[in-house]
């Protein structure tokens, strides 16, 4: 056995780009997510959409509704997933209570920015968010296109 080579396989990061441009981010929170087996292989496997998901607070629990996880192809009938079902959210007491707080009182979202492994454990990055105006969304399209132009104009004098 000596000179055999672990196989590392790079899990992927599922990015929710979407959410950057459509809301403001005020503080994020990262969260382990409950999950039965094949919705793991599922997500290591890349298939998964958070793009339409948003976070719900219910009696003290935090709650991953609108993410699909496609079911895992060589999953048994009995061993399958529901690909829309939601997912519970295992966070502190205390971040659960911030993110009530802004939800119910200060009219906020949970939106999750991403989907990542962390040491075999799939982790979600919840942000408490504010939605962005459209004059903002222009804005900020502006700034960006002017710092690209800026860069392309310092790259020219060089």
């Amino acid at each position: 056995m000596a000179g055999t080579k672990k196989t590392t396989v790079r899990a992927p990061t599922i990015d929710n780009r979407r959410a950057r441009h459509d809301y403001e981010i005020v503080e994020v929170f990262e969260a382990g997510i409950q999950l039965v087996g094949s919705e793991v292989k599922s997500i290591r496997d890349g298939q998964v959409q958070i793009n339409e998901a948003y976070g719900r607070v219910d009696d003290g629990e935090v709650w991953l509704v609108g993410a699909r996880i496609a079911p895992y192809a060589n999953a048994t009938s009995w061993g399958a997933h529901e690909p829309d079902r939601k997912r519970k959210l295992l966070l502190h007491k205390r971040e659960i209570a911030t993110m009530a707080e802004a939800v119910n009182e200060k009219r906020l979202t949970l939106v999750p920015l991403r989907m990542w492994f962390k040491d075999g454990k799939v982790k979600v990055d919840l942000a408490i968010a504010r939605g962005k105006k459209t004059y903002d969304k222009r804005h900020a399209i502006a700034a960006r296109d002017a710092a690209r132009d800026e860069d392309r104009e310092r790259g020219r004098r060089r």
